[in-house]
């Protein structure tokens, strides 16, 4: 059991025979019965080119925050969830997981948590659903290579491909969060 205040691996079933397989990407029952109670709004993909894409690390501030449930639907990532809650033991530590689209994972980012992910092949997309819609004026983040955070990000010799805006995000220290601790520390990755 989980809860909706930590991130948490999900792997859902699925079920195959010999024209492939079949498998529920979300199901409400399911999400409450792992302790992920958080009713998602909108559902987002993207599309990277290139190995080495990096995306992140980005939240929405209150009062329009999101959590996320991630997933990669072709080639793979590094997905991470960096703890963003003021007061908090795990603030600026850490979670991993490696989402693959033949594995089916997905990872549950919730409110409080910074979310990036390293493309680790091209012409990777990912799909996620969020808690809240997008509102441009609660956009955020922290700069991808903070050294207090410390991300070891598997890049291609090539290095990182970034957008101008990630580039740009505050570090760490600089940034003044909105997100209040709720008891709950940060805690490895298990699957549900």
């Amino acid at each position: 059991m989980t809860s909706s205040s930590i991130p948490a691996l999900i792997r859902p079933r699925r079920f195959g025979d010999a024209r492939g397989w079949f498998m529920e990407t979300y199901s409400e029952t399911s999400a409450l019965a792992a302790g992920v109670d958080v009713r998602f709004v909108q559902d987002n993909q993207s599309f990277s080119a290139t190995k080495g894409t990096i995306r992140g690390l980005h939240f929405q501030r209150p009062p329009r925050a999101q959590a996320k449930l991630v997933r990669c639907v072709r080639g793979s990532i590094m997905d991470y969830a960096v703890d963003v809650r003021r007061g908090s033991p795990t603030y600026g530590k850490y979670v991993a997981a490696e989402l693959t689209a033949e594995g089916g994972e997905q990872l549950f980012v919730p409110v409080g948590f910074a979310h990036g992910f390293v493309t680790l092949e091209p012409d990777v997309e990912i799909a996620y659903k969020v808690s809240d819609l997008y509102a441009p004026d609660c956009d955020g983040g922290i700069v991808w290579n903070d050294p207090t955070i410390g991300i070891d990000w598997p890049l291609p010799a090539s290095g990182a491909v970034l957008s101008d805006k990630d580039k740009a995000l505050p570090t760490l220290v600089e940034f003044d969060s909105p997100f209040n601790y709720d008891g709950q520390p940060l805690a490895p990755l298990t699957a549900l």
